[in-house]
């Protein structure tokens, strides 16, 4: 091979290396993107149940009607635990469809504590389909879920909050969940989950 072809080939190779190496931020911009899509999981599932596919009766056989704090008729069920402050809460629509369902360590406490531990409290209970529970971090939850759609302050029962919204619509028309995390202000940690069918 002739010396000023050699010379042509590296010249060109290094053309390439240097094209690709300052490429716009455009790589930069599609390389984070597309770890925010790796990293964004869905949540369908919260304390073992569907919102818009599971019944109440997939709730009491779960439960246990004996533990269930409100009135029978109404289209919220609540199963409560006053020493802990720690419940269950769902929404029904008419056909008995579980609308929402709530894992919260907020309910007032009354300082009952027998000594009989009610099924609910079974930690299989208090987790999503993607192993979120109460008492895990901030930085759990978005590496599990991603940056949440919309986050900011709040309150309830008094406490100071932390409120992180998910809308998981980009999962498909099938899967219309929405999901609010409530965490303590002072210290992070989870205090609340609502995964909702459609809209909170």
């Amino acid at each position: 091979m002739k010396r000023g072809s050699t010379k042509y080939w590296l010249c060109l190779s290094l053309a390439i290396l240097t094209a690709r190496s300052s490429t716009p931020g455009a790589t930069v911009a599609s390389q984070k993107a597309a770890k925010m899509a790796e990293h964004r999981g869905n949540e369908t599932m919260l304390a073992g149940l569907r919102p818009g596919r599971d019944t109440f009766a997939a709730a009491e056989k779960r439960f246990k009607a004996k533990d269930l704090s409100d009135d029978k008729d109404s289209g919220v069920k609540v199963w409560r635990d006053e020493c802990s402050g720690r419940a269950i809460r769902l929404e029904l629509d008419a056909k008995s469809v579980i609308q929402s369902v709530t894992i919260t360590s907020l309910d007032p406490q009354s300082g009952k504590c027998g000594e009989k531990r009610v099924d609910f409290l079974d930690p299989k209970n208090w987790v999503t389909g993607l192993g979120l529970r109460i008492g895990d971090s901030q930085d759990q939850i978005v590496a599990l879920y991603g940056e949440p759609n919309s986050s900011g302050p709040a309150t309830k029962n008094g406490q100071e909050l932390a409120l992180m919204y998910y809308q998981f619509d980009w999962a498909g028309s099938d899967v219309p969940q929405v999901m609010e995390v409530l965490c303590a202000r002072d210290t992070g940690r989870v205090v609340e989950i609502t995964l909702a069918f459609a809209i909170l």
